[in-house]
């Protein structure tokens, strides 16, 4: 009886490390998309700083990339250790 409990609430934090893995990878995607509609206004209302909007908007893009990595990582890890 134990065991099938225990069986089932590993099945269930498997389905929620899955879960919040693809919220992390859907957090991301939303987050550069705004950068980028943000970006692309900015530019179309200055077009002379190009390249300063560009490069934060490259840098603020990695952060966020970095952030939703180490997310799906801990989410994999919490699936495979147990």
């Amino acid at each position: 009886m134990l065991s099938m409990i225990l069986a089932d609430v590993a099945g269930i934090a498997s389905l929620g490390a899955a879960i919040g893995a693809g919220l992390a990878a859907i957090g991301a995607g939303i987050g550069i998309g705004k950068i980028g509609s943000s970006a692309m206004e900015s530019i179309a209302r200055q077009p002379e700083s190009v390249g300063d909007i560009r490069s934060n908007m490259i840098v603020i893009a990695a952060l966020i990339e970095g952030v939703a990595l180490f997310a799906v990582i801990a989410c994999v890890l919490a699936i495979f250790i147990k």
